[in-house]
């Protein structure tokens, strides 16, 4: 059974910085591309970063140079680390297989003075 376990959000000022953290089971994480998405109040699905089984990352020109995508295969864990958080960021986190849809209940980042 695949699970998608996200954790890390929070209530954090512009500026700050969060480490989101995705627990992944059920299907074999090395070899799959992982990817965050993320759903702002009223507004769809955006895609934000992914990386592939060989490490290579791309990312969402709103995130790009704030962002970093990784993971850690023999923890199973895909991460998110965000720094020089926006207002804008403020959205529902996600992690999924390759470009699929959100499994889990994601992750809850609100950036706010």
């Amino acid at each position: 059974q695949v699970q998608l376990v996200e954790s890390g959000g929070g209530l954090v000022q512009p500026g700050g910085s969060l480490r989101l953290s995705c627990a992944a089971s059920g299907f074999t994480f090395s070899n799959s591309l992982m990817s965050w998405v993320r759903r702002a109040p009223g507004k769809g699905l955006e895609w934000v970063s992914s990386i592939n089984a060989f490490g290579t990352t791309t990312y969402a020109d709103s995130v790009k140079g704030r962002f970093t995508i990784s993971r850690d295969n023999a923890k199973n864990t895909l991460y998110l680390q965000m720094n020089s958080l926006k207002p804008e960021d403020t959205a529902v986190y996600y992690c999924t297989i390759g470009l699929g849809s959100p499994r889990g209940q994601g992750t809850q980042v609100t950036v706010s003075s």
